[in-house]
Formats: C-alpha cells, sequence, structure tokens
C-alpha cells in the first residue's frame, strides 16, 4: 500500500497546536486501518519564519511542497508582523495562487441545535458548502506596489472566462454529490465584473440540467444566511464574496472553530482551518482543534480515503451529540489536547 507523504506547515500563533492535533487524529485513523500509512513532514511558514530567515515563504520550501500528496496548514500570520505597506504575512494567499488552487471549499454543518445563535435550528438544518474563487477577484491585484505618498488607492476586481468558468464547474459537480442546487452569489446589479461572472456562470449551468440554481445578490444573501440558512445547498461566489461569507456562515454553527477548508486546483491541495492565529490564546492549550480536524478529513476524501474521511466526521458528530462536549470558545470547559481525545474515542 502507497505511503501518502503530507507536508505539515503549522504556520503561527495556534496552527502548531491544533495541527499536532489533527495528525493526533490522522495517527488514530491510520491504525484503525482506515487509511494507508501517511509521513508527515513538517516545514516552516508564517510570520514567525520572516522574523527567522526575513521571507515567510522561502523558495525552497515551496519549491518542496510540490512533493508532497497534500498540504495540512495551521494559520499564518500575527498581527505585529506586517510588510512596510502595512498588509500582514500571507504565504496562505501565496500558495493559493502560486500552486493554482482556485476552488476554495468551505462546508458549513450544524452539528447541535444550541451551537447556533439562530432559533429553531435541528442538527443537519445547516449544511451547505461555500465555493470560493481563490486565485483572481478583488484579491488579484493585492501585490501590486502602493506609493505611500499618494492621496488613493485602487484595488481591482479581476474576474477572468477560464477563472469563472472552472470554479462554477466546480460548484456544480459538488452539487451533484448533494442535493442539486447551486446558488451564484454576486452583485450582478452593480458591477460589470460580477455580470460577467453571472453571464459565463449560466453558460456553465447548461451543462449541468440535473441542477437547480439561483442568483442572489451579496448582501441579499448575507441577509438569507440568518433568516433561512437551509435555502442553500451549495454557493459559488468571488474571492471576497467568499471570504466574509464564510465567516458569516461559521457563526451560525458554532463559530470559527467549527470551519474547516480546503483550496483544491487541478493538481495540488491546501487544507486548513479558516479560522486565523488568535495569539491571544496561543499556547495556553484552549484552541478548538475541530476546524483542522475536519480539514484532515477533506484532506483524506480528496486523497482518496472516504472511509477514513467519514470516519472522523461521525466522529465529530458523535462528540458533539453531547451538548456538554465542547472547548472554551463553544462555551465549554474542554482543553483542546481533551476535545481531541474525546474525538479518538468516538473513531469506529
Amino acid at each position: 500500500m502507497k505511503t501518502l507523504r503530507i507536508a505539515l506547515l503549522p504556520g503561527d500563533g495556534i496552527g502548531p497546536e491544533v495541527v499536532a492535533e489533527a495528525v493526533r487524529v490522522l495517527d488514530a485513523v491510520q491504525s484503525r486501518e482506515l487509511a494507508p500509512p501517511l509521513a508527515f513532514e513538517e516545514l516552516s511558514v508564517g510570520a514567525g519564519e520572516y522574523l527567522r530567515s526575513g521571507d515567510p515563504l522561502p523558495a525552497q520550501v515551496f519549491d518542496r511542497l510540490r512533493e508532497f500528496d497534500a498540504i495540512l496548514l495551521g494559520a499564518i500570520g500575527l498581527p505585529e508582523v506586517r510588510w512596510p505597506d502595512g498588509r500582514e504575512m500571507t504565504p496562505q494567499l501565496d500558495l493559493r495562487e502560486r500552486l493554482d488552487l482556485y476552488c476554495g471549499l468551505r462546508p458549513i454543518y450544524l452539528f447541535h441545535a444550541l451551537d447556533s445563535p439562530l432559533r429553531d435550528c435541528a442538527p443537519g438544518s445547516i449544511d451547505l458548502l461555500l465555493v470560493r474563487e481563490s486565485t483572481e477577484g478583488l484579491f488579484a491585484t493585492r501585490t501590486v506596489a502602493q506609493d505611500p505618498a499618494a492621496d488613493r488607492a485602487e484595488d481591482t476586481m479581476r474576474i477572468t472566462r477560464a477563472g469563472a468558468e472552472r470554479v462554477a464547474r466546480a460548484a456544480f459537480r459538488a452539487a451533484m454529490r448533494r442535493r442539486k442546487h447551486v446558488t451564484l452569489v454576486d452583485k450582478a446589479n452593480v458591477l460589470p465584473s460580477m455580470a460577467f461572472f453571472r453571464r459565463v456562470f449560466d453558460e456553465v449551468a447548461r451543462e449541468f440540467p440535473a441542477v437547480a440554481t439561483d442568483r442572489v445578490y451579496v448582501d441579499a444573501a448575507s441577509l438569507y444566511l440568518i433568516q433561512c440558512p437551509k435555502r442553500f445547498d451549495v454557493m459559488v461566489t468571488e474571492n471576497m464574496f467568499g471570504d466574509i461569507l464564510s465567516d458569516l456562515a461559521a457563526g451560525l454553527v458554532g463559530g470559527m472553530g467549527m470551519a474547516p477548508s480546503a483550496d483544491i486546483g487541478d493538481r495540488y491541495a491546501v487544507f486548513q482551518p479558516s479560522h486565523g492565529t488568535a495569539p491571544d490564546i496561543a499556547g495556553r492549550g484552549i484552541a478548538n482543534p475541530v476546524a483542522t480536524i475536519l480539514s484532515a478529513a477533506m484532506m483524506l476524501e480528496w486523497l482518496g480515503v472516504p472511509a477514513g474521511a467519514e470516519a472522523i466526521r461521525a466522529a465529530v458528530r458523535a462528540v458533539f451529540s453531547d451538548r456538554e462536549l465542547r472547548t472554551r470558545d463553544m462555551g465549554g470547559a474542554l482543553r483542546t489536547n481533551e476535545m481531541t481525545d474525546t474525538i479518538i474515542a468516538a473513531l469506529p
């Protein structure tokens, strides 16, 4: 049986803590013979690496990443470590762009009614997948140098036909495996770039006649996520809109500690929690590892190990059926390692 090689990029803040817990779960899945052998190798990226070497994503590290079957990332960046123009270190965005990881997957699932701020939400009643285009959109010119003496600054929303087509097709393919419904989230009533995105979406939609569609402006989508999140199955949108909506949606199911993600291209993929580095709680042993553990499940699924992926998800469902088993961010008392212990004990 082939050994799968996994690059670990723990990063900054709580990143190393949550990645270590995900590795513990993956080791337990291996020990139950629910996954092939996994070989882990840790590499250094992020704000801490910038302070050590002057580069948050050293060339030798990036080159090595192409050798692995998948990449598991913790969280990157520290508020006080910034480029001269004021931006934080964001090697995770560099990875998406340089490895062409255009398909950002953000699954949102409610495990227990009391974890949602919304009333009358049964477990599983919020079950949506946000597909975020991750290589262009409003992030397209983020690295363009700005004149610090200028009296204006501009960002460009770039939507290409190739980029819109491939992310739309990814959304439709995902919907075919789910409830066969895709919602395009845009701002086509105001922005020409979004009107173009919608035209391309409509063309791709004709390739998938079995999938129902609708189109919702991003401001209305924010409202509908609060009023009736169960109306959504797969949502596909531009980079910045996806960045914002994925955090909003995570708040409906318990917070960022419950929000896994994947950034997938045609050859490479990075899996990481949607949350940040949370330096205020780093090293205290109270971070919620579930988003990273669920991201590891997404990684197994992408690697063709569905049994291991479903075992992890089933264990998380079993644990979260008991309202008392929560980390502090969700009103519980479990420490980071205790949450992992509980999930491992629930594995089949």
